[in-house]
């Protein structure tokens, strides 16, 4: 048998100037977007109205009232391209430089969800999505929203839980926070039918970090909100399930399309390799099928990884605090791969010389909305934190990079778990650690483009605009 149960203000301050496609590193300035029509023109010293009249006239604009000192905007009047002007302008006496007036972007996409108060609240509860210790959801939602694939459009992750509050009906309700098209067809392993509904709020929970619905001025956000999850109801109203129905949900998972496999459950830390051959020739199913299969560390604060999160085809994910510091609970070992926030207290042993020489010190949950009372009633409640909630992260993460195209059209299992550990911030001792494996998740540097794939984004933007 599996048992899973929950263990029971940053802000981010970015004024959106004018939302542009991000220009790569060492880009040239042509391929750079600017405000069509107009030039920036920027006058000598003790050059008056008269020079830039003259100026205008000479080059057929007309000033546009601009609040900048020895600066005006320009308007093109003759029907000269931009950069033809530009060049017009700048041989005029008493024109220190003309260029054109270039979009900025915001460094980050910062959505208008509530959490618990005004427009962008979410930013008060979500600490785990801001930068510093957490992934930096804003920069990989602007680098996709780049990419042409906002939220990971286009990618389905399948979530092996509790089931997930997906529909309507006389009994349930479809989580407020959730649009019907979020979701793929899933299937009940437990009921052994297709409607794989949630009766516990853990999975609806771990759907919501990957995929809540995001800047709809409801609820929080979630990280890879363009995706579609794919419910398989693994695990009873106790958030208990068994290995056949482990195995036959990853199996189907991969077997219908699922690019991405979420699995925030663990086996005992008594149950060897050898005690569950189903489940690890299921997860060689899924790799062989391209799936990318993410699992949670457990939560005994044991220096061993719980299965499957421990099976060679798996992404093994421990759990950090808002202070980015191991938590209590997070079991680590040979074989971590990453770590993500999973909220709580930090761990009792220090990691001496860095921010987390102190210990135990107590730290936020993570939030997502789930039921509170009932299926039929949603809200933001305490008390989850655990490896269970680092996991999706990773997932939201690995369904970024595969919609995003970084590293190619269909990348590997093995491609897309490189990327991500190559790509996370170094939080223990330097290179790979048993308690932080390669890093902390970093969202932001896994959708950031190379110049070349930068460029590539800014050519079908321009395409999809004609």
């Amino acid at each position: 048998m599996i048992s899973l149960a929950p263990l029971r203000r940053l802000t981010l301050a970015t004024t959106l100037v004018c939302l542009g496609l991000p220009a790569a590193a060492g880009a040239q300035a042509p391929d750079a977007p600017y405000r069509p029509g107009e030039v920036l023109v920027t006058y000598e010293p003790g050059a008056g109205p008269a020079t830039a009249a003259a100026a205008q006239v000479a080059t057929g604009t007309d000033g546009v009232p601009t609040p900048l000192p020895d600066a005006q905007v320009v308007r093109i009047e003759d029907g000269e391209s931009v950069r033809e002007t530009a060049r017009e302008l700048a041989a005029q006496p008493g024109v220190a430089s003309a260029v054109p007036n270039y979009y900025a972007h915001a460094s980050g996409f910062v959505p208008n969800d509530r959490g618990r108060g005004a427009p962008g609240d979410w930013q008060a509860l979500q600490w785990n999505f801001l930068p510093a210790v957490g992934i930096d959801a804003p920069t990989a939602w602007t680098n996709l929203m780049a990419a042409g694939k906002p939220g990971g459009r286009g990618v389905t992750v399948a979530v092996l839980d509790t089931g997930v509050a997906y529909r309507n009906t006389r009994s349930f309700r479809r989580s407020p926070d959730f649009a019907y098209a979020t979701f793929a067809r899933g299937y009940d392993f437990v009921d052994r039918d297709p409607y794989p509904d949630d009766f516990n709020g853990h999975g609806t929970f771990v759907a919501g970090v990957i995929a809540e619905r995001t800047n709809n001025g409801t609820g929080v956000t979630g990280l890879a909100y363009g995706a579609r999850i794919m419910p398989m109801r693994v695990l009873d109203e106790e958030g208990i399930g068994d290995a056949a129905d482990i195995a036959a949900g990853i199996r189907s998972a991969a077997r219908n399309g699922a690019k991405v496999i979420n699995l925030s459950l663990e086996f005992d830390s008594a149950v060897p390799s050898s005690q569950i051959p189903e489940v690890l020739s299921a997860l060689r199913y899924a790799n062989a099928r391209g799936a990318v299969v993410v699992g949670a560390s457990g939560n005994e604060a044991l220096r061993s990884i719980a299965y499957p999160a421990r099976a060679p085809n798996v992404m093994s994910v421990g759990a950090t605090t808002e202070h980015g510091c191991q938590a209590d609970y997070s079991n680590d070992g040979r074989g971590l791969d990453l770590v993500a926030p999973g909220g709580g207290s930090d761990s009792t042993v220090p990691d001496e010389g860095t921010l987390c020489a102190r210990q135990d010190r107590p730290g936020r949950d993570i939030f997502q909305l789930t039921y509170t009372g009932s299926v039929r009633r949603f809200g933001l409640p305490t008390g989850y934190q655990g490896t269970s909630m680092a996991a999706p992260h990773v997932s939201a993460t690995a369904a970024l990079v595969i919609a995003s195209g970084v590293i190619g059209a269909n990348p590997s299992p093995n491609a897309v778990e490189a990327r991500l550990k190559s790509t996370a911030r170094d939080v223990g001792a330097p290179g790979t650690d048993i308690r932080y494996g390669a890093g902390l998740i970093s969202a932001a540097a896994a959708t950031t483009p190379s110049p070349a794939v930068a460029a590539r984004w800014r050519r079908e933007a321009a395409q999809r605009r004609r």
